[in-house]
């Protein structure tokens, strides 16, 4: 797989940095949540939920260009046709439609609350917890088929 060629294995390293990115950032959004979730005071929360987008979240986006591109580049055992290859796009789709209809929005809401209000509601966050939990799973099942490859 790896040494195939010079492009392939930039697109490898774009792959595998994107994997890393994905998962610190999930693993931050998590614990934003759980600082609300257990009633973080206000300045706190405003430091997490700031008002802006959350662009880092959608580093997820770049795993299936950098992934489908792999294997349009590599050869038999990097194919689209592979099972592992499809079960990563299909985990793929369900993380990002996950995260764009309920994670971000989820988030942007908080941020809302908080500017607003101060403090968002422990029930928000702890919602935001579970949303994210569904995206680490997901991730959790590409990450283990991209390692077994069947």
């Amino acid at each position: 797989m790896i040494a195939v060629s010079v492009a392939f294995d930039l697109l490898f390293l774009v792959h595998v940095v994107a994997a890393v990115a994905t998962i610190t950032v999930a693993v931050v959004m998590r614990a934003s949540a759980s600082a609300v979730a257990v009633g973080a005071d206000s300045a706190v929360q405003r430091r997490r939920f700031p008002q802006r987008r959350n662009w880092a979240a959608r580093a997820v986006h770049l795993l299936a260009l950098s992934g489908v591109a792999m294997s349009l580049t590599g050869g038999s055992s990097d194919s689209l046709t592979r099972p592992w290859v499809g079960v990563g796009l299909l985990c793929y789709l369900a993380i990002a439609g996950h995260l764009e209809a309920r994670t971000l929005p989820l988030e942007r809401t908080m941020a809302d609350s908080i500017a607003r209000d101060g403090v968002a509601s422990v029930a928000s966050g702890r919602q935001l917890i579970r949303s994210i939990d569904v995206m680490a799973a997901l991730l959790a099942v590409a990450l283990v088929s991209m390692i077994v490859q069947y």
